[in-house]
């Protein structure tokens, strides 16, 4: 029995200092699922900030997330992922990019929301992007018993699937350019009359440059235009100081919390500690692995759910010492004390749960941050409290520590 649980501690020591190996080293030479691995947020690592505004007065919420979508797909597009764009009032967008140096170098990479047009060889606008209801990457066979490629599909609303009958009708075996920012974009020939409303674009598509196209088709459908009223720089110093605030804070939180649980529960604050260090790595692993960005509310949230994950701890703790009151044995005790804390850390964590998704879905920004951190955290603190202390305190009995005194119980 000693044997046994001796080397389940054993197991359970190598999983931490495994997990805290590699939230440290990482995997490669990019780091990969280590703290160096997480992106940081503009509070943190600085970048830019941009607001767009639109040229209209009477933007729909249907526009405004069109044109959120629009942006948020552009910044996808050049690679900043972290980023995110998100409506301000009734009729602005603000967009935060992390990591980024110059503002101006940022918007020409955007670029603004520009009206699409479709031209014939003359010269003639034939439809406008307006009329688009979607452009998106399609795969499939072009011609009959022909292999499947990429393409681009279209569809028109009803002004424009009248317009681009008419604009085929006319063209047949000609090109017809899709010209956006007086760049052509496509010069694809029409091959017929086109009357349902729906049209296919094809030629030497990738997948990459067929959803590209679909993109800049989708970029000028919005009827209006978005132009920049305010960029600035955000400082790298700033958040600099920001993240190693936050870390320094969340170090000095994490230590007190580990010597109070030793001072009280003694071999169970022990557990709980060791629990609690596995808990962060694997925290710290999944916001790695799930390309999460981290902003100082975010560093919050973690920081919130490791006191949860303690406080789960104390409750499961109390309820053990409780048992052990009524007589029972060391062994009998921590298996109901286990039993008993569930309904109550179920309860309180899955309401703090509903919460945190209430934020991430109508939230934004930091805020959006901040419940996504708690959500992950959450979720691992009720594994590691209900199962990785459970683990640790039943190996420490059959280790042979099953004296009450060493539970911070005294026996009278």
């Amino acid at each position: 029995m000693k044997t046994k649980g001796r080397l389940m501690l054993l197991l359970m020591l190598v999983v931490a200092l495994g997990l805290s190996a590699l939230t440290y080293y990482g995997l490669g030479q990019d780091k990969q699922l280590s703290v160096n691995d997480i992106k940081q947020g503009l509070d943190l690592s600085g970048g830019v900030d941009i607001v767009y505004e639109a040229d209209k007065e009477d933007v729909t919420d249907e526009e405004m997330a069109a044109a959120i979508s629009l942006l948020q797909g552009r910044l996808d597009w050049n690679g900043w992922t972290e980023a995110e764009a998100a409506r301000e009032g009734a009729n602005r967008i603000r967009v935060q990019i992390p990591g980024v140096d110059d503002a101006e170098e940022a918007i020409q990479e955007i670029g603004q929301t520009a009206q699409l047009a479709f031209v014939d060889e003359a010269g003639n606008v034939l439809l406008t992007g307006n009329m688009i209801k979607n452009a998106t990457k399609q795969v499939g066979a072009t011609s009959k018993n022909g292999p499947s490629t990429p393409y681009v599909s279209l569809e028109f609303n009803d002004e424009g699937k009248e317009r681009f009958a008419q604009a085929t009708e006319a063209n047949i075996g000609k090109v017809i350019r899709i010209v956006m920012d007086e760049e052509v974009i496509s010069s694809p020939v029409v091959q017929t009359k086109i009357t349902d409303g729906n049209a296919m674009i094809s030629g030497q598509f990738t997948g990459e440059s067929a959803e590209n196209l679909a993109a800049l088709i989708r970029a000028g459908s919005l009827p209006f235009n978005l132009n920049v009223i305010q960029m600035k720089n955000v400082g790298a110093r700033l958040g600099a100081d920001a993240l190693s605030t936050g870390v320094l804070a969340g170090l000095v939180g994490i230590a007190l919390v580990l010597v109070y649980m030793v001072c009280t529960y003694r071999m169970l604050g022990f557990a709980a500690d060791w629990a609690l260090i596995i808990y962060i790595a694997l925290d710290l692993i999944v916001l790695s692995l799930f390309n999460v960005t981290l902003t100082l509310p975010g560093i919050a949230g973690i920081i919130l759910s490791i006191g949860m994950a303690v406080d789960a701890n104390v409750v499961i703790f109390e309820r053990i010492k409780e048992e052990l009151i009524l007589g029972k044995t060391l062994r009998s005790a921590v298996k109901t004390g286990f039993s008993r804390a569930l309904p109550a850390i179920i309860d309180g964590n899955v309401t703090t749960l509903i919460a945190a998704v209430v934020l991430f879905f109508l939230g934004s920004g930091t805020v959006k941050g901040f419940a996504t951190t708690l959500m992950i955290g959450i979720i691992i603190s009720m594994f590691t409290a209900l199962v990785v202390t459970r683990i640790i305190v039943n190996s420490l009995i059959k280790a042979g520590f099953h004296n009450p005194k060493n539970y911070g119980f005294r026996v009278r």
